[in-house]
């Protein structure tokens, strides 16, 4: 069978996200045909690192001379919804970087336009194979060490030392501060909950004490952001993300805190810890270090969506579901009341 040639759009500033995208594509079974980079120097990156392969400075240029058939979207977050929709009315499959958009209109009109065409469209969630996911699944899912799940608490940040210089600094561009890490915690805790639907979501945000020392002045991000989403099962998730605290929220150690009827759990990067009561103030703590993570099986499951028709995993709606529950907290923040769910 022909190999699928496959192509990015953006190299990156240090040529590491698309050398990293197009290797694992390579690593997949697909050719890496073609990159888009309006930046000269990552552009003769990108033709030394992969040589032969098809540069170009523009989207529209690529699309009309190359037959590169899947496209990776690497750049700002503003701007995936509209380079996927170009990409995807040229006939191309898509992966774009997370998240897929900051809007939910944005994801709905790209799910209706890869569906009428009958293209792939999804997210790059790699951190799906993080091996503390895959061990919690394991041991909350599958072992039930902790009962059934009541609620779940995700966080990060600590206070910065400046504002953010780059444009995920400015809320227009990168969507807000929940919109980086936050997508990744949410979607860890969407697997734990699973089939589970969003019901409503609060978001509650601070502002002001790093835009007075940013470029992007009022268009910079919220100092601090948090949400609480609530699911038809009676479960709750709360994300919060900073960069004011000052007590820092360590993603290594206890990123994610899953409280369940029969115990308690401390998800990081490197462990994970599960606390449970064994009566008369006695308590069995079990920590390990957490798998190691599989990222290439996101790259292997798109080939073998194209190649065999396997299933999808990180399918559009899916990849939709983070976005909309950050898309109604930053809405419900601005005006201060809960917003319900709505499902497509």
């Amino acid at each position: 069978m022909e190999k699928i040639k496959v192509g990015v759009i953006g190299y990156g500033a240090t040529c590491e996200m698309g050398r990293m995208h197009l290797k694992s594509m390579e690593k997949a079974g697909m050719e890496p045909t073609a990159v888009v980079e309006p930046n000269a120097e990552r552009l003769a990156c990108a033709a030394k690192e992969f040589p032969g392969i098809e540069t170009y400075a523009t989207v529209p240029e690529m699309l009309n001379n190359s037959k590169v058939k899947l496209l990776v979207v690497i750049t700002p977050h503003n701007t995936h919804r509209d380079i996927a929709m170009e990409c995807l009315r040229a006939n191309r499959h898509v992966v774009s970087e997370k998240p897929l958009c900051i809007t939910t209109e944005d994801c709905d009109e790209l799910i209706s336009e890869a569906k009428k065409r009958g293209l792939l469209l999804t997210a790059f969630h790699n951190r799906h194979w993080d091996g503390g996911v895959l061990e919690a699944m394991r041991l909350l899912k599958d072992e039930k060490m902790i009962g059934d799940i009541i609620r779940i608490e995700a966080h990060c940040g600590q206070r910065s030392k400046e504002a953010n210089p780059t444009w995920r600094g400015s809320k227009s561009i990168s969507g807000g501060i929940l919109f980086d890490w936050g997508v990744h915690l949410l979607e860890y805790g969407l697997q734990l909950l699973g089939d589970a639907k969003l019901v409503e979501v609060s978001g509650f945000a601070a502002n002001g004490h790093w835009a007075a020392t940013s470029k992007w002045g009022a268009d910079a991000c919220e100092d601090e952001a948090s949400l609480i989403a609530r699911f038809d099962t009676g479960v709750w998730m709360s994300l919060n993300v900073t960069d004011i605290d000052s007590l820092p929220k360590s993603v290594d150690r206890n990123m994610l805190e899953i409280t369940g009827s029969k115990g308690s759990c401390l998800l990081g990067i490197g462990s994970i810890k599960v606390i449970r009561p064994l009566g008369e103030g006695r308590t069995e703590i079990i920590e390990k270090t957490n798998l190691p993570n599989q990222w290439d099986n996101f790259y292997g499951n798109v080939a073998a969506h194209l190649y065999e028709g396997a299933a999808l995993v990180i399918t559009p709606e899916w990849s939709r579901r983070p976005i909309h529950i950050l898309d109604l907290a930053v809405k419900s923040a601005a005006l201060g009341r809960c917003l319900p769910a709505r499902h497509s």
